[in-house]
């Protein structure tokens, strides 16, 4: 009887130790690469058949997306047009385990009578044909796979994965590639929007409840209720921050006094509120509201005046998190 646990965590250990030999592999041809990537005026064109077409359309779409530009031609539909995509300052990516597929056989002569002579070979056997032919290999070795038969695409894919990716990561770091220019290109979804969507886009501008320190406990109670989020700044006739009063300031107020007729906002107001300026991102409001246990944060601009509130609703509605 299979035990299906034990294959499950040989298989798992087998791919960890195929990733971590890589290293071993990183030589000056992976540099070259990188410097060739980065000073080509063409794009990368990347290509594979079976699983390493399925792993190079991966690598493409990472590059893409962290300012390489690349595009994936299938290996076998070269030969009936897909061809015309490569140019010759294009630089050529080919993946593939063995290196002697007859799709990869019939591709390299083809790239180089476009007068293309950037070939890249990722591959497991140096002594392949297309690592013969490539003008640089990036050796993504696995002895065998995890396949007990020696048959299914495992190990190697794993390995051309995380080849493909320590590709993409130098080359994000040498071009220093940053979360603005990541959001660039993500436009949509959360991680869009957490990387581009501001405090100033998202809090209400209209609604902000204030008080000012003299003002009676009546008038800030009214005033929070009408703002209708759970806090009221106070500020001094400039506008300036001084302080804010939450539903818990009032919470423990009442626990502590019993004549609350003459108390004010400036005696129960918090001095040091959390605050953030307007064009910080909405994302870091959120942390600091995580971090902190609360739902509000006071929004000002760079004088220190108080612009409004941002709440945990506001973020959460956008979808930002």
């Amino acid at each position: 009887m299979v035990d299906i646990k034990q294959v499950a965590k040989r298989v798992i250990v087998e791919e960890a130790n195929t990733i971590a030999n890589l290293e071993h592999f990183i030589d000056d041809d992976f540099v070259k690469v990188v410097e060739l990537i980065l000073h080509t005026k063409g794009r990368v064109v990347v290509s594979g058949v079976g699983k390493s077409a399925i792993v190079a359309q991966k690598l493409v779409a990472t590059l893409n997306s962290t300012g390489t530009p690349a595009l994936f031609m299938h290996a076998a539909d070269a030969v009936h047009g897909d061809l015309g995509m490569i140019c010759p300052d294009d630089v050529v990516i080919c993946l593939s385990n063995s290196g002697n597929t007859p799709e990869i056989k019939s591709l390299i002569p083809l790239i180089k009578n476009l007068d293309n002579e950037n070939i890249v070979a990722m591959v497991s056997n140096r002594e392949s044909y297309l690592a013969k032919n490539a003008a640089y290999i990036l050796q993504a070795y696995v002895e065998r796979e995890a396949d007990p038969n020696n048959l299914a695409p495992t190990n190697s894919t794993t390995a051309q994965l995380v080849m493909a990716d320590a590709l993409a990561i130098a080359l994000i770091e040498c071009r220093q590639f940053s979360s603005n220019d990541f959001a660039k290109y993500h436009p949509g979804g959360s991680l869009g929007k957490r990387l581009r969507t501001r405090v100033s886009d998202i809090f209400d501008k209209d609604n902000r409840p204030m008080v000012a320190p003299e003002d009676l406990l009546r008038q800030v109670i009214v005033a929070m209720s009408a703002g209708r989020l759970g806090a009221v700044a106070v500020t001094n006739e400039k506008n300036e921050l001084l302080g804010i009063v939450t539903d818990g300031d009032l919470r423990r107020m009442l626990e502590r006094h019993s004549d609350i007729e003459t108390l004010k906002a400036g005696d129960i107001m918090t001095k040091t509120p959390k605050c953030i300026s307007a064009d910080e991102l909405a994302y870091n409001a959120f942390k600091v509201m995580e971090q902190n246990s609360i739902t509000q944060l006071v929004v000002t601009n760079e004088c220190g005046c108080y612009c409004g509130m941002i709440h945990l609703h506001d973020i959460l509605k956008e979808g930002i998190v």
